[in-house]
């Protein structure tokens, strides 16, 4: 894990504690990212004797740049990215392009609306996002690091994102209790 991924995730997590917040977060981030290239999957590219459309291209660097952050979360995220990328194709080949810029518009709606739900409802706080324009890349690799940690494969990433917040004291301390007078007698 490089050194500057690691505190970008340290400061995403923050932002991030709520488990539904977090659920809604995979849903969300599914749909912006299909909705990112359904409209890119309509424009195609023949260059070389190969055929492809907008779509791939435009995706490269940001999978590089999840690859050169992390390596085997980027690598799964470029995985991700190969099945949306895929589910994209199939619905530009079968449906109009009326369709396609409508499903468009209603993944973004809905990749939106989830997270913000998940932010104002469970995290009762606005979103990373807000502060940090540069947590629009991050969403995808904490959402896969999360995935990884459930399946018990990245302990080093567990060490960052399920780090307890420091807890505010809910009342006086063990040993105050022991110092304490009983309570003063009535004049």
């Amino acid at each position: 894990m490089n050194a500057f991924f690691k505190r970008q995730l340290t400061d995403y997590v923050e932002y991030h504690r709520d488990p539904w917040n977090c659920a809604m977060h995979v849903f969300g981030i599914l749909s912006l990212f299909l909705a990112a290239v359904l409209p890119l999957s309509m424009w195609p590219v023949h260059a070389l004797a190969i055929h492809i459309t907008l779509a791939p291209i435009m995706v490269l660097p940001v999978l590089t740049y999840w690859v050169l952050l992390d390596a085997v979360l980027g690598t799964a995220i470029l995985g991700a990215a190969v099945i949306l990328l895929s589910v994209a194709a199939l619905i530009v080949n079968y449906a109009s392009p009326t369709f396609v810029w409508s499903i468009t518009m209603m993944l973004i709606i809905i990749g939106i609306s989830v997270q913000v739900v998940g932010h104002r409802v469970f995290e009762q706080r606005q979103p990373a996002l807000v502060d940090h324009p540069s947590h629009l890349m991050l969403g995808p690799m904490f959402v896969m690091a999360k995935l990884f940690i459930a399946l018990d494969f990245r302990q080093d990433l567990a060490a960052i994102i399920e780090r307890l917040p420091p807890q505010a004291p809910r009342g006086p301390s063990p040993l105050a209790e022991e110092h304490q007078v009983g309570p003063l007698p009535h004049s």
